[in-house]
Formats: C-alpha cells, sequence, structure tokens
C-alpha cells in the first residue's frame, strides 16, 4: 500500500493511507543505508497482520527535506511574525526566506498579533515583500484572517515556522480545530511523559496537511554555496546574467544588473542587505 507518514517515535512509524493509520517497523535496509523515514514522507508498506506491526518497504522520492526539525515534503513553510511582542526582525525573515527557497517549498509570510502592531510597521512588511510573498495580518487572539490562511493552504502539506513567542501554538491549534491540544494529550501519555514537540508530527486540516514541529532552522551557512544564494533572492532572478561579468556576485563589481535595481528601488535595501550578510557568513564559515 501506498501512505503518508504521519509521526516517527521510538522506532514505529504511523503511516496514514485510506483514511486509516496503520502502526508499522521501518526495515532493515533503511539503517544498512542509513536512512531515516520522516514524518511527511510518502511511502510504500506493508499493513500489520491482525496482529503486530506492519512495515515501510520503500520511501518514495523526495520533494525535500529538512535536519532541524525532521520533516520531509514540506511544500510550503509559513512563517509566523509578531507585529509585536516580540517585535519582528526583517533579517530574519530573509533567513527563513532564503531557507525555504533553498528547499523548493513555497513561502507564506504571516503577521500575527496585528491588534498590537503599529501600522507603519504593516506597511513596511509592504513595501519589501509584496510582490515577492504572499503576505496575510492575522490576530491569533480573535482568529482575525486565519479562514483566509487556510484557504491559501488548500491541498498542501504546510509547516509553521518563525521565532517564540510569535503565537505558532496558538495559530496551529487554530487551523487545526483544536487538534493539536486534544491529540497531545494522548501522546504525552504514549511518550511517558514528553513534551510532544519534540518530535514532528503531521496532521491532517480541512483540506490541507499541517506539521507540528519543535522549529525550524533557518539559513544555515554550512548547507549552502555562494553562487546558490543569489537564487534564492526571487526579486534578483530578473537581473541574473544580464551583469558585465558572469561570475558577478553583485557587490562592488562594474555594471552590475543588480545593483543598479537596487540603487533604482526595484530592490529593497534590507533585502540586499540581508543578501550581503548571509553572503559574508558563508564565506567567513569556509575560512574555518
Amino acid at each position: 500500500m501506498e501512505g503518508t507518514i504521519l509521526k516517527g517515535i521510538g522506532g514505529f512509524y504511523y503511516v496514514l493511507a485510506a483514511g486509516a493509520v496503520y502502526e508499522c517497523r521501518g526495515r532493515g535496509i533503511f539503517r544498512k543505508e542509513g536512512i531515516t523515514p520522516l514524518a511527511g514522507d510518502r511511502v510504500l508498506f506493508t499493513p500489520p497482520a491482525e496482529e503486530g506491526s506492519g512495515f515501510v518497504d520503500q520511501i518514495l522520492p523526495r520533494k525535500n527535506f529538512f535536519e532541524r526539525p525532521p520533516a520531509a515534503n514540506v511544500e510550503t513553510l509559513v512563517l509566523v511574525m509578531a507585529g509585536k511582542d516580540p517585535m519582528p526582525s526583517f533579517g530574519l525573515v530573509d533567513r527563513f526566506a532564503v531557507a525555504a527557497e533553498k528547499a523548493g517549498a513555497d513561502l507564506i509570510i504571516c503577521i500575527n498579533k496585528t491588534d498590537l502592531a503599529e501600522p507603519a510597521l504593516l506597511a513596511r512588511f509592504h513595501q519589501i515583500y509584496d510582490g515577492i510573498y504572499p503576505l496575510f495580518f492575522l490576530c491569533g487572539a480573535t482568529g482575525e484572517g486565519v479562514d483566509e490562511l487556510k484557504q491559501a493552504l488548500q491541498g498542501t502539506q504546510a509547516a509553521l515556522a518563525g521565532p517564540s513567542g510569535t503565537g505558532k501554538s496558538t495559530l496551529t491549534n487554530l487551523l487545526l480545530g483544536g487538534q493539536i491540544t486534544e491529540t497531545g494529550e494522548i501522546s504525552r501519555r504514549s511518550l511517558r511523559g514528553k513534551n510532544t514537540t519534540r518530535h514532528t508530527e503531521l496532521f491532517q486540516a480541512d483540506g490541507f496537511r499541517l506539521f507540528d514541529t519543535p522549529g525550524f532552522s533557518a539559513f544555515d551557512a554550512e548547507m549552502m554555496e555562494e553562487e546558490q544564494l543569489m537564487h534564492c533572492f526571487p526579486e534578483f532572478l530578473p537581473y541574473l546574467g544580464k551583469c558585465r561579468f558572469t561570475d558577478c556576485f553583485h557587490l562592488a563589481e562594474p555594471d552590475c544588473a543588480v545593483t543598479k535595481a537596487l540603487a533604482e528601488g526595484r530592490i529593497a535595501k534590507s533585502r540586499y542587505r540581508s543578501y550581503t550578510e548571509m553572503l559574508q557568513q558563508i564565506r567567513d564559515n569556509k575560512k574555518y
């Protein structure tokens, strides 16, 4: 049978197929090949007999996978920032955006706690990201904007990301209709008191699937090459290949199409600053 792994705990994998969840173990070949089945993986599996567990036989090709947290086939990364408490960092937004671009996942930016945010701050998000990424303005306390986000997630396998304190847990509950709290009570017993956020779990929502995870890592300099970074800024793409030098890194090189677009206001200064800072970090990382 073909199904999707919802979670893996203690060597057991829980596979959703045809509306039922099957408890399975992984075949020994996964250990031999150093492969770990992940939540979100599409797999071929042998269902359990009347007693005992089934077996995950094969992991089907992945769209992507993340190591921190372990999750596979994340189609949409929903970045949750707060309008206030904590104040948002545009640099951090860009670092998560690069992580999504590198993985080939679509990015949605959600600004939560809009009831606390200054209008000028919300306008700043529009100035920087309109035309690059979809923006959603939410209030987790009232549920405002959640239905619009649900509509945008239809048909996708999504995960929430962002710093602590931005309201991801509240938003997760709103998107899942409270499933996470209910399931968390059951999971805590089976995990002997462990907090459920220590493992990744995939939930079926209304028309989409949502990962509950311990938290996604942002851009990692160790995981990227210098030449790859510029391709992770969508607004750079129309200008790549139009510079005087084919190996242009869009810093101080003459006749650079990217820095020309920056000077003409077609690229936001904060986005370009994030690019140069991340590029420097990649280069510094290579020295050590």
